[in-house]
């Protein structure tokens, strides 16, 4: 499924653009923010070929798509209005909902900071080039380095420019005005003042008999955040109260002359006093039990990744970053990645599933580079135990970082790209501590194993359109109902034809994910009569709800998928009806749903149905009766070989 197409099954799978209320990205996933969370179908989002994840957490709908999340972000964006994104929310006059304070906290900090993730990110990738070639000793007093170390710098510099901005977008406020605060806070009167304090001995100015603190807030991350939040309601009042005639040139005014002021008496030095409260915390914590908390953030990093809640602790990063020159967080998430990327080279050792092997090589490679999401949805949260091997990895690394005083001094991924980054007591125990954490997280699999029939019974595979996109994932007990062949040995099992038709290869189906036998293993039917019927005694663990694609599965464990039709999906459900609800228990024959072949075909789809064994892979072979000919409802059509 191409970038446009993930974008339009999204938009609809979260309600539609009117139930979208803000909309941002991070690294590796798109963030909702809706009216109602009730109309988002998470599990067919979850489903979808594309999407790692889909999850409900902290106030946001989250969906995990990859690397690619920005050009996916951007075909979003494309589909809606400009209201919509930068995490902006629309107006909503509906009933509000209560909010957990606490989501609300964490979901405002993701929303500012995740729009900055890519200047910070790239601006630390610098830092880590001019830090190797500092080290190095190469160009050393050249321009060039001269040049590269300002643009590593740059995003310290001029930090409350990045954050009122995104802040605004977030606070719906002016975002020009926003910058205008932080240029208040960045303006040579104060930053020159305050760097000649220990000169003049002057460290206040009066304004109207109130003293404004001569502070540098260059690196700041709170003041700005605080200042721009109470801008967003200062600005609409002041505008009520003036004119219409004369808001354009009163409201900026009073705004500006009501906010700078105030952010310089009241915000700036109590957001400076806070950050550093949180930052001296965090380092007395490493500095008196250091290992301790080395080990639990280590461990806990993964876990923090699932529920969308590590950039909660970006604010602290950059503070400790700005402030001190380094961070004693990052090295932890360092250890946590490359064990995750560890475990999932364990599972591609271990696992004997070809489809599981390439994915558990790709996604190790990235979590090497320092981003886990593919390896942690896609492969070790699938077996469970490979998932908290590498936690435990993770927080074994993260201990000993902190036994030997590991920092960061940049905001970069943290992987190996970004290994120029990092100091220690001696620099080989960072190197050290990458290789223990790989190798850690890759023994501790090994030694926890897999259980190939769990994983293999929730193996997403892709397919094409919304459930097109959509890998069944059946989890049920069910009675079984296969029945054995007079030709076959007691162990081969029959599945029966759910409808009547002419029997094609599934090679014919015009939809590579089933061509391709990407799906699994199965047979093509185009039908003469517009009725499925059940195959077997079970239950229905997918229907999606265009009515075109069934997912059921008995007590045996084997699954199918039954795909009506060739991008059928666009149809919306016209032309078909569900006698079954997903979740019902079936018996052989039950009618599951009925559907008009003419008029699909009218409508200008192909009606050749795709019947697939999607959990194959726990199956000797999947054998075809016939690849060509008529058959009957209820007729043998597939054998499964243990």
């Amino acid at each position: 499924m191409n970038n446009k197409d993930l974008a339009k099954n999204v938009l609809d799978l979260v309600g539609g653009e009117q139930n979208i209320s803000g909309l941002t990205h991070c690294a590796t996933r798109l963030r909702f923010v809706l009216k109602d969370d009730s109309k988002a179908d998470l599990k067919a989002l979850d489903q979808l070929e594309g999407v790692l994840r889909a999850q409900n957490s902290g106030g946001q709908v989250q969906i995990v798509i990859g690397a690619k999340v920005d050009a996916v972000y951007s075909e979003v964006r494309k589909l809606t209005s400009d209201r919509i994104g930068g995490g902006e929310e629309t107006a909503d006059n509906g009933p509000k909902k209560r909010r957990n304070p606490v989501n609300v906290v964490l979901e405002t900090i993701a929303g500012i900071f995740t729009p900055v993730l890519p200047a910070l990110v790239g601006c630390g990738m610098i830092k880590c080039l001019s830090t190797v070639m500092a080290a190095m000793g190469w160009l050393e007093g050249s321009g060039f380095l001269t040049i590269i170390n300002m643009i590593g710098d740059l995003i310290f510099y001029f930090l409350p420019f990045f954050l009122a901005v995104s802040a605004a977008h977030r606070f719906k406020t002016n975002p020009y005005l926003a910058v205008a605060l932080a240029a208040g806070l960045m303006h040579p009167t104060i930053l020159n003042a305050a760097a000649q304090i220990a000169d003049t001995g002057v460290s206040t100015i009066d304004f109207l008999g109130m003293p404004i603190l001569l502070m540098k807030y260059s690196s700041s991350v709170i003041p700005i955040i605080l200042a721009v939040w109470i801008m967003s309601y200062v600005y609409p009042l002041v505008n009520r109260v003036i004119p219409k005639f004369l808001q354009v040139l009163l409201t900026p005014m009073i705004v500006l002359f009501i906010m700078i002021p105030l952010e310089l008496i009241v915000f700036g030095p109590v957001g400076s006093h806070i950050g550093d409260w949180l930052t001296n915390g965090i380092n007395s914590l490493f500095s008196t039990a250091g290992v301790l908390a080395g080990a639990i953030l280590g461990f806990f990093k993964p876990i923090m990744v699932m529920f969308g809640m590590h950039y909660a602790i970006m604010p602290i990063q950059v503070q400790q970053v700005a402030t001190l020159g380094a961070t004693v967080l990052l090295p932890t998430a360092l250890a946590a990645n490359l064990a995750q990327a560890g475990a999932a080279f364990g599972v591609f050792f271990l696992t004997k599933s070809k489809t599981m092997k390439s994915a558990a090589g790709s996604s190790g490679f990235t979590a090497l580079f320092g981003i886990t999401e593919p390896a942690i949805y896609g492969v070790t949260l699938k077996y469970k135990r490979p998932f908290f091997a590498g936690c435990l990895a993770g927080g074994l690394v993260g201990g000993f970082y902190s036994l030997v005083h590991t920092t960061a001094n940049a905001i970069a991924l943290p992987g190996v790209l970004a290994l120029g980054t990092y100091t220690s007591d001696r620099y080989m125990y960072v190197v050290i501590g990458c290789i223990a954490a790989v190798v850690l997280g890759f023994v501790f699999t090994l030694i926890a194993g897999i259980k190939e029939d769990t994983a293999g019974a929730t193996t997403k595979q892709p397919a094409n359109g919304a459930v097109d996109g959509v890998q069944s994932v059946i989890a049920a007990e069910q009675t079984s109902a296969f029945t054995s062949s007079q030709d076959s040995t007691s162990t081969d099992m029959l599945i029966v034809s759910p409808m009547t038709g002419e029997i094609k290869p599934i090679s014919e189906v015009e939809d590579q994910a089933f061509a391709q036998e990407l799906m699994g293993k199965g047979i093509a039917v185009v039908p003469t009569e517009g009725k499925v019927y059940a195959p077997f005694d079970g239950v229905v663990e997918a229907l999606y709800r265009t009515k075109h694609a069934i997912g059921l599965k008995a007590a045996n464990g084997v699954e199918i998928l039954i795909h009506i039709g060739v991008d059928t999906v666009s149809l919306k459900g016209k032309y078909f009806n569900a006698h079954i609800q997903q979740g019902q228990a079936i018996k052989a024959g039950d009618l599951l749903v009925e559907f008009d072949p003419e008029g699909i075909t009218a409508a200008g789809y192909n009606t050749i149905t795709s019947i697939v064994v999607t959990n194959m892979q726990q199956y000797g072979d999947v054998l075809t009766t016939a690849t060509s000919g008529p058959i009957r409802e209820s007729e043998a059509l597939i054998k499964l070989i243990p």
